[in-house]
């Protein structure tokens, strides 16, 4: 654990460093983790064990610090200081933390099966596919596997002889590499406060650091100095998994990384790719990919279903509306205009697909159609008088022009401040109002230009007679006299 804290320091000397000192707030380190001896659940600590250590960094406001540019930096730096270490920048915002959904990062390949073994031979062909996606960050195990141990193999027969039981052992050396709590829990009451206070007995850990000290413990209930723990046992380094983690009930090996340079959605895409490439897991085995991607397209798959059904929604409001299948057409076909206009304002300002842009979606073409709803409204009210479809058309873009540019206008000016990310934590929001402005944008232009002639075009098409039910339209029950 001293090691680690050396390196530690180090660490915090270079993020300061990397940052300025004058942009780093405040720091908090948790090194190793606390030894038995002590009366704290582990479950509250952030660490494995002696050789890990956890830094919380927190950057001033207004710093101007990029965290991905300064994550980037410091892996460079400290894979060249401290060769041998591994690293992983987890969120420190409890958002991101939330989004993971108990992974530390947003990327998790979690192998399950009953057999640790085979569960961690996948493993390995699944890291050697992944370390290929030059996208991750931090690849490696979520578990330390090769933990450093000391095996104790105790020959019951000399033990016999010598006249120690396996159990006599056992306590002896919990005693002296633990402490004396661990097999003989005493307390001491205090007559003047009453207060209890538990008493133990433990080597010091300064002397206990070999594994000749293990052998020279000595294991007889009398104080005896012999026999030692080398005398009935075969002492020898070793070693084993470091933590052990379980997915109902069944153990799992982790792959944990982060993301650089390429948004979430092609990560995934070739994530998957690289687990079909693995091959078929052994029996027994499954393979899940958590953190991020997960509800992610859940999200995704939930917003498209969500999109289609209002389409649907205001597409049959429409047909109720005007009793005309058609004219619920001829508004609805704006759609298109406004997704193909947010994805081209995402595709050009370097903005992913995300939830923020789906819901910018969703807005432009709730404005959209309702430009599209005044347009024909005008249109159709100057047909029903006896006008050809083409005037009608050509009066309804003139006479609504004025209303739809004031409507598209003003929500586009209000959606600019967003869409620049002005102030702190606006870059969250910022693809809403990117994907509203290019939505309304491209979906203005076509309702003042396209739709006019979607209008004509289907008017034209009816055929023996208008598909409207209006009662109120004096063309409902006429006859094309050049189409008959």
């Amino acid at each position: 654990m001293e090691r680690t804290e050396i390196m530690t320091r180090q660490v915090l000397s270079e993020i300061r460093r990397a940052a300025g000192p004058e942009n780093v707030a405040i720091t908090l380190c948790f090194v190793g983790t606390q030894p038995p001896s002590y009366p704290v659940n582990a479950i509250y600590l952030w660490t494995s064990g002696q050789y890990e250590a956890v830094i919380s960094v927190q950057l001033k406001r207004g710093a101007g610090v990029k965290l991905d540019k300064l994550e980037e930096k410091l892996r460079k730096t400290l894979s060249e200081k401290l060769p041998g270490t591994r690293l992983s920048f987890e969120a420190g915002d409890i958002i991101s933390q939330t989004m993971n959904f108990g992974s530390p990062t947003p990327v998790e390949v979690a192998v399950t099966g009953h057999d640790l073994v085979a569960d961690r031979g996948y493993a390995e062909k699944l890291m050697a596919g992944l370390g290929r996606i030059d996208s991750l960050r931090d690849l490696q195990f979520g578990q330390a596997w090769d933990y450093p141990t000391i095996n104790i193999d105790i020959d019951r027969l000399r033990a016999g002889q010598l006249g120690v039981t396996v159990e006599q052992v056992g306590r002896s050396i919990v005693a002296a590499t633990s402490s004396s709590r661990l097999v003989a829990p005493n307390y001491w009451k205090d007559p003047k406060s009453g207060i209890a206070y538990q008493v133990q007995v433990e080597i010091p850990q300064s002397l206990m650091i070999s594994i000749g000290d293990v052998q020279n413990i000595p294991v007889m209930l009398d104080g005896a100095q012999r026999p030692l723990v080398s005398d009935v046992a075969e002492v020898v380094y070793g070693s084993m998994p470091g933590e052990y983690d379980r997915y109902n009930q069944q153990r799992m090996v982790t792959l944990v990384a982060n993301i650089g340079g390429d948004d979430l959605g092609r990560v995934a895409g070739r994530i998957d790719d690289a687990i079909k490439h693995a091959g078929t897991p052994p029996r027994g085995v499954s393979v899940d990919v958590r953190g991020q991607i997960a509800p992610m397209r859940q999200t995704f798959s939930s917003l498209a279903v969500g999109v289609a059904l209002a389409i649907l929604a205001i597409f049959l409001l429409l047909a109720g509306n005007f009793q005309s299948l058609r004219l619920a057409f001829i508004i609805i076909s704006t759609t298109p205009a406004v997704i193909a206009g947010s994805a081209l304002m995402l595709l050009l300002t370097g903005t992913t697909l995300n939830l923020e842009s789906f819901m910018g979606a969703i807005m432009a073409i709730g404005v959209a159609v309702a430009n599209a709803i005044l347009l024909v409204t005008f249109a159709e009210e100057h047909r029903r008088t006896g006008a050809s479809s083409v005037d009608a058309a050509i009066e309804g873009a003139t006479a609504r022009l004025r209303p739809i540019l004031m409507t598209a206008t003003a929500m586009i000016a209000g959606m600019v401040p967003m869409a620049v990310a002005l102030g702190d934590g606006a870059e969250q929001t910022a693809p809403l109002g990117r994907a509203v402005i290019g939505g309304l944008l491209i979906a203005t232009i076509a309702t003042l230009f396209i739709l006019p002639s979607i209008y004509v075009a289907v008017q034209r098409r009816i055929g023996t007679h208008s598909a409207s039910l209006d009662p109120d339209d004096p063309q409902s029950s006429e006859f094309d006299e050049q189409t008959q």
